[in-house]
């Protein structure tokens, strides 16, 4: 009873504080606090499971004990109940001061945010070189850093271009250029420069606010040992002699396989000592002398000899000379035709036969299918190797492998070898191809299994793993067992040896089990491979293998390895897609540029194959023998003017792929271009405030008419130039008005075409405006070149616009040969035409003309002088066809397979202009034009000649029709419109009954539209009754 009193009291005091004890609450420095459930309920946990006194828990589990001997709950309150307030309150507070503090955080790392944006605002410019990039000249094998330092806000991206060209150190031979950006500092580090490094660098840095840009070539000069340099004899003779440059561009070259061809470079002059150093590449490999290939220079040439050519050497050929600048070089493609096969519709020989994976008894042989079919698909290949230095050619296949890869096994530790191709269809076997580079098989693992350690200056130590693995002796079963290639013919196996190894020589059984079963089967019982490699031929194609193998050496044999992965034989593997585009664009005269999507899906083919066909034939022709890497390509060697269809195959390992969808037909012209620019300025007549100037077209017309030319003028005593006309002007003589009086001027134009406007000429001579009243005549103009032969060409001009005192009464022509300046004159009599026909030139040379006025009053000044004309004929010359069509007229023709779709054939007679319409009519298809006599008679007897307009050479022709050509003519027309009919037999007479005669004789088969008319006594006999 007393101790119920003592706790009846207690609990009363516990209430009577609880009921003074006020509830503090803790506000933030923004908001009253204010607790959520889930923040109470934390608090309360950590309350209860805060630590208690040992003494607390003592009484408390003793009161506890008596509670429940009483059969009664004890309940907390009071004291209790006020230790778990203060508690929860006290959490509380810490929960609500860490809230605080990361609202605290958040907000000043969001005030800092804002302000460093507003700095950046503020402080924002665009990029600017503080110090730009300078150049850099170093000999070879040196290094060089480019460096330069950009403020900009923020900082800007850097990229980093050599000629144009993004610098991408991953691209490059590893260690080849360093980038780095460090406070602004920009450097690009270059390791051992070679020639190939001479170039224009350049650094774009670009933020938001804009964009910079430093350039700086850097020169890499070549060594030449103490005495070069500035002081150095090949410096002295550099400034005493021109370097050497090359005469005519390298032109594509179409060889023969297994015939020797010659490549070669014409210089324009000797090559200086320090050009003297050439180098070819194929494919951008370097080439070298050896026994089937010979490069030489002599007397300003340079060439490249193969002396047996193989479709391995077909490909890119670059001539690389050097210059005081770095170097020039000239690049044409060499084109090996399929040699002429043994059997008719033979597929062409295999190429790039090559070797892989070569272990102590087998190897993986790889080859590329030939371009030529044959005809056929091509069924397989055959397989021969030989001893490097024999002939004998052994086997290695009975059956024509499928794919263009195959496992050799049984070959000879040590022994060196050589393999070559052989393909074929349902017509016969292809030449071998080219024998491969020769091949010694041996151990790939020995190198592994010996460490060298280095000491005393160069001396080592050899250990070898056999030496400390002599405790071996029956051997471990090898690991890792798999398929390394899987193909229609054959499965290749490969494995790991077991490590360790042993001392003693492995060889390997190989087991198979048919998955499913538990029953395994040796394959090589009779011959253990030597090599930790093993292709099966004979497995069953659709079923599943697993395998398996055991090591043996002369102690015994190993327990079975872990058995394969399960492989399928006889899967057949697939050809590549074709590109799925083709375009043809127009290139040259004699060439079409190609270009098509490379296949996707990230599939890689090992080339493609180009094929051409003219329209209007079946018969596709191979372009390149050997594959072409990249996705674009000229085709050369055309017919000018004809028009062709391409296609594009896929090449792998699988063969060819079907034929790409062809192009579109495309007529091989010049590609359309911007014209160069006009030279020649020759001012023709001139008044007080007035000029009439003149100028030669530009040389490259770009392959299409030219629509007109802007001119420029410029007045000596000012700065700027001036546009005359804002219209184009279609001719090329011009009168320009408003000038000064006694000011001196000078003119420039350009030309425009369809591609747009050209290039700026120079500017003309200075000419001064003053009133013309010589009495002589002034200077003839545009004096060109045409029909050039061997030793004639046929000379054109204009008559000058001013005549002086009195009309002009003929003209003096003069010639000099180029280099020289002594003209000399040709015709001793003035000639009253604008035109004469020039004889006796001398093949091969170069040379100019000029033309002179005369009058009553004196010559005047010459013309300014043609451009230098080479007396030769070139090429493909085409004259002018004198013949009767099949109608029975008379006609001339004349083709032109280099014009353009804008040029037009403009026939003249006797060089008067166009002939009479009444008496001629011409017709163009395509390429070739036709003028047809209406009515032939001595009224058309003459020179007519034709020319073709708006094209780069010249391309012109001339044919005289006399009176012996007209006869001939007319009589072969009058033969074809009155055919004679073939008699055979004559006159025969037969008597018939009743006193009847008939006679009849035979002739040569006639149409059913042949009519018969009888004539007896010149009178004409008719059917009576």
């Amino acid at each position: 009873h007393h101790r119920e009193e003592e706790q009846k009291e207690e609990r009363q005091q516990s209430l009577q504080m609880t009921s003074t004890t006020r509830k503090k609450r803790f506000k933030t420095s923004e908001e009253e606090e204010t607790f959520s459930l889930s923040e109470l309920s934390i608090a309360a946990a950590l309350a209860l499971t805060s630590e208690i006194s040992q003494d607390y828990k003592l009484r408390r589990e003793a009161a506890i004990l008596e509670l429940e001997q009483r059969g009664q709950k004890r309940i907390r309150f009071g004291n209790d109940m006020e230790k778990l307030e203060k508690e929860v309150i006290r959490n509380c507070r810490l929960l609500r001061v860490r809230a605080d503090r990361k609202a605290l955080r958040r907000k000043a790392v969001e005030k800092a945010r804002m302000e460093k944006e507003y700095i950046e605002l503020r402080s924002g410019r665009p990029p600017m070189f503080w110090i730009p990039l300078r150049v850099h000249a170093v000999w070879e094998r040196m290094e060089v850093t480019l460096a330069c330092t950009v403020r900009a806000s923020p900082p800007p991206e850097v990229t980093w271009y050599k000629n144009g060209v993004r610098i991408d150190p991953r691209l490059a031979p590893a260690g080849k250029y360093k980038i780095k950006n460090k406070f602004g500092m920009l450097t690009l580090h270059i390791s051992r420069c070679s020639m190939e490094d001479s170039a224009e660098y350049s650094v774009e840095v670009k933020n938001q606010y804009g964009e910079a840009y430093s350039f700086a070539t850097v020169l890499v000069r070549k060594y030449y040992g103490k005495e070069s340099g500035f002081d150095s004899e090949i410096y002295r003779r550099s400034l005493m002699a021109r370097e050497a440059d090359f005469a005519f561009p390298l032109k594509p070259l179409f060889s023969r396989e297994k015939e020797p061809f010659t490549l070669s470079c014409y210089f324009s002059s000797d090559l200086l000592e320090h050009q003297r150093d050439i180098t070819w590449f194929r494919d951008g490999e370097l080439l070298q002398n050896s026994e089937c290939r010979e490069l030489k220079y002599q007397d300003q040439e340079a060439s490249l000899t193969v002396s047996c050519a193989y479709k391995e050497d077909e490909g890119f050929y670059t001539i690389r000379v050097p210059s005081l600048d770095g170097y020039k070089e000239q690049t044409t493609y060499v084109f090996v035709r399929d040699a002429a096969a043994e059997t008719a519709g033979a597929p062409g020989s295999p190429l790039n036969v090559k070797c892989h994976d070569v272990n102590k008894d087998c190897l993986i042989l790889s080859w590329v299918a030939p371009s030529d079919n044959g005809g056929s698909a091509i069924l397989g290949y055959y397989i021969e190797r030989c001893v490097a230095g024999s002939e004998d050619w052994i086997p290695c296949n009975d059956k024509p492998v499928k794919t263009c890869r195959y496992p050799v096994v049984g070959l000879a530790e040590g022994q060196t070898y050589q393999f070559r191709v052989k393909a074929v269809n349902k017509q016969g076997i292809s030449h071998p191809s080219k024998p491969s580079d020769p091949v010694t098989t041996y151990d790939p693992s020995k190198d592994k299994r010996v460490t060298v350690i280095p000491y005393d200056e160069g001396r080592t130590i050899e250990i070898f793993k056999d030496d400390l693995e002599g405790h071996i002796k029956i051997p471990l079963p090898p690991t890792n067992v798999h398929a390394s290639e899987v193909r229609e013919d054959y499965v290749a196996l490969a494995w790991d040896e077991p490590d360790p190894r042993g001392r003693e020589p492995l060889q390997y059984y190989v087991e198979k089990s048919i998955v499913g079963s538990n029953s395994w089967q040796m394959v090589n019982l009779d011959m253990p491979v030597n090599s930790p490699r093993f292709a099966l031929f004979d497995l069953v194609k659709g079923k599943s293998y697993c395998f398996r193998v055991r090591s043996v050496n002369k102690y015994g044999i190993s327990e079975p390895s872990l058995p394969s992965e399960p492989v399928t034989a006889g899967e057949k593997l697939a050809t590549l897609p074709p590109p799925s585009q083709v375009l043809a664009f127009r290139d040259t005269k004699t060439s079409v540029f190609l270009k098509w999507d490379k296949l996707k899906d990230g599939l890689e083919p090992l080339g493609y194959y180009i094929y051409c066909r003219e329209t209007g034939t079946e018969e596709w022709q191979t372009v390149n023998n050997k594959p072409v890497t990249c996705n674009e390509f000229t085709v050369p060697g055309l017919k000018p003017g004809k028009e062709y269809v391409f296609c594009v195959k896929s090449v792998s390992e699988a063969g060819l792929s079907e034929s790409s969808p062809e192009t579109d037909p495309i007529v091989v012209r010049p590609a359309i271009a911007c014209p160069s620019a006009p030279h020649g300025f020759v001012l023709l007549n001139c008044g007080k405030a007035d000029m009439t100037i003149s100028w030669k077209p530009p040389k490259r017309k770009g392959g299409t008419k030219i629509l007109g030319y802007f001119l420029d003028q410029h007045d000596a005593s000012e700065l700027d130039w001036h546009e005359i006309n804002i219209q184009p002007i279609p001719q090329r003589v011009y009168t320009v008005t408003n000038l000064e009086e006694g000011h001196l001027y000078e003119f420039r134009a350009c030309a425009m075409n369809m591609a747009g406007v050209g290039e700026v000429s120079e500017p003309s001579d200075l000419f001064k405006c003053e009133e013309w009243t010589m009495p002589e005549p002034g200077p003839p103009y545009d004096v060109r070149c045409t029909e050039v032969r061997d030793t004639s060409l046929k000379l054109h001009w204009e008559a000058p616009l001013y005549t002086g005192a009195g009309p002009i009464t003929g003209y003096y022509v003069d010639m000099c040969e180029e280099g020289s300046e002594e003209w000399k004159q040709i015709n001793k009599q003035p000639i009253a035409t604008t035109h004469m026909k020039v004889s006796d030139l001398e093949t091969g040379k170069c040379y100019l003309f000029r033309v002179r006025a005369r009058n009553k009053a004196g010559i005047g000044p010459p013309s300014l002088p043609s451009d230098p004309v080479v007396a030769k004929t070139k090429p493909g010359t085409n004259e002018i066809e004198l013949g009767v069509d099949e109608e029975g007229f008379i006609y001339m023709a004349f083709e032109a397979p280099e014009k353009n779709d804008c040029s037009e054939f403009i026939w003249s007679k006797d060089y008067e202009g166009p002939p009479d319409a009444d008496r001629v009519q011409t017709e163009e298809k395509g390429n070739k034009s036709k003028l047809i006599l209406k009515d032939p008679s001595e009224k058309d007897l003459g020179v007519y000649s034709v020319e073709v307009t708006d094209v780069d050479d010249d391309i012109s022709a001339s044919r005289t029709l006399t009176k012996e050509d007209l006869d001939k003519l007319l009589k072969r027309s009058h033969e074809i419109r009155n055919p004679l009919i073939k008699l055979i037999s004559g006159w025969n007479i037969d008597v018939l009954e009743k006193g009847e005669v008939r006679l009849w004789l035979e002739v040569e088969k006639l149409s059913p539209n042949a009519e018969l008319h009888l004539i007896f006594n010149d009178k004409e006999l008719t059917s009576t009754p």
